[in-house]
């Protein structure tokens, strides 16, 4: 992971064959997740590992699992029958009641599944626990050959009969059925539980009440490696492993010529032992507050986990190379969009925006070249927080600073 880019973005909804085979590509990950916790457990028992592992399986399977499933069966099936003739028809008429079927049955089995994840993320560290390796092979052939007859027959047949409306009416039911409303806030899916430690809020809920008491994990000097790149490492994997919601994601605080600090959300894209990257327009906001003042701050924060990262350090640009390699990586509406948008200056409204992009579009083709304006960012770390959220907020806080020798001092905090 240290020295490789991060894992792709998926397709966007835009692209809902591609969207539905990346589904496909995480449920493999997560059965992959579920056979290797099966032999974890019978040499090793219950260990923090394994719980996380099991915490990973439980949301996936008990959330966007069935939500793919309802994509198949409520509009990519139904839009393929209604498209369909001759032998396409034919085929539909035999392979929609076995897949209808085969999600009865993976439902099933998912329960009995379930009951035993759910023991697993309880179980006190050290304790034998149950999972059948039977059921658990059953289940991960089962939808292994599932996924198989899907990718072999409904999506060729998808991306041959349906016309480009077609294919965004398809998207857009997609996108609906995540809660993604016009741009609006992911809502859970129906029937989906409240996060655990979520608190309802309402009228008579105090601002001042809410909080949540954290209690998976502790963070000893033992714990870590030493070498905080290695170990922001060692965290990522296992904020992937436990599915975090955009895991990726970090803030980057800057400051400008007064001193005044300003935050955003970006994507970070790789991570290595020369820092940690990401890419912008060099003429946004924070690209003339880095021009003025190269010092900045990153926040990783995997709520899922209660985890923190905290990095301080100076930002250089990426070389042109790499810049490129990563623009040209890019789907082409998002490199578009990069050449589009004079980013962070005012525009009169959405409409200019979008025609600036048609025009783009129209100028610069299949193949669009990377504007100069445009590319990668390295913040090279002088500084790295480990922070794992305990209980009474009495936190475990280790941290590492650069020295002159270019050797990194690890201390612990006080919460």
């Amino acid at each position: 992971m240290m020295n490789a880019a991060l894992p792709p973005t998926s397709p966007g909804f835009d692209q809902p064959i591609a969207f539905l085979k990346h589904c496909h590509d995480k449920l493999r990950d997560r059965l992959a997740t579920l056979d290797q916790l099966a032999s974890h457990l019978a040499s090793q028992g219950v260990t923090l590992e394994a719980q996380q592992a099991a915490q990973a399986v439980l949301k996936y399977f008990n959330q966007a699992a069935a939500i793919h499933h309802a994509d198949e069966e409520q509009d990519l099936m139904p839009m393929l029958q209604a498209n369909a003739t001759a032998a396409d028809a034919a085929l539909l008429a035999a392979l929609v009641p076995q897949i209808l079927a085969e999600h009865g049955r993976m439902d099933q089995a998912w329960a009995v599944l379930r009951q035993q994840l759910t023991t697993i993320t309880t179980a006190a560290p050290g304790a034998v626990a149950r999972l059948d390796r039977q059921p658990v092979q059953q289940f991960i052939d089962a939808y292994q050959a599932h996924m198989a007859k899907e990718e072999s027959q409904l999506a060729p047949m998808a991306q041959r009969l349906f016309s480009e409306q077609q294919m965004a009416q398809l998207g857009d039911a997609m996108r609906h059925r995540r809660g993604l409303l016009d741009g609006a806030t992911p809502v859970p899916a129906a029937g989906t539980a409240a996060p655990a430690g979520a608190v309802a809020t309402g009228p008579s809920t105090s601002l001042a009440d809410l909080r949540t008491d954290y209690s998976q994990a502790s963070l000893h000097e033992d714990d870590v490696l030493a070498d905080p790149i290695a170990q922001f490492g060692k965290w990522f994997d296992e904020a992937l492993q436990a599915e975090v919601n955009e895991p990726n994601a970090m803030s980057v605080a800057t400051v400008d010529v007064d001193g005044k600090p300003s935050s955003r959300i970006v994507l970070i894209k790789q991570f290595d032992p020369r820092g940690f990257t990401w890419y912008t327009n060099y003429t946004s906001l924070k690209g003339n507050q880095l021009a003025s003042n190269n010092h900045a701050a990153l926040l990783f924060f995997w709520s899922e986990l209660e985890r923190q990262v905290r990095i301080e350090g100076h930002v250089i640009k990426t070389t042109d190379a790499e810049s490129d390699h990563y623009f040209n990586s890019r789907p082409l509406k998002s490199r578009l969009a990069a050449i589009a948008s004079a980013q962070s200056a005012p525009i009169a409204s959405r409409a200019a925006l979008e025609a600036n992009f048609d025009e783009v579009a129209a100028r610069e083709g299949e193949h669009p070249a990377r504007p100069q304006h445009w590319g990668g960012y390295r913040l090279v770390p002088t500084r790295i927080e480990f922070w794992q959220g305990r209980r009474s907020r009495f936190h475990d806080r280790i941290v590492f600073v650069l020295q002159a020798d270019g050797n990194w001092l690890r201390q612990r905090l006080q919460p």
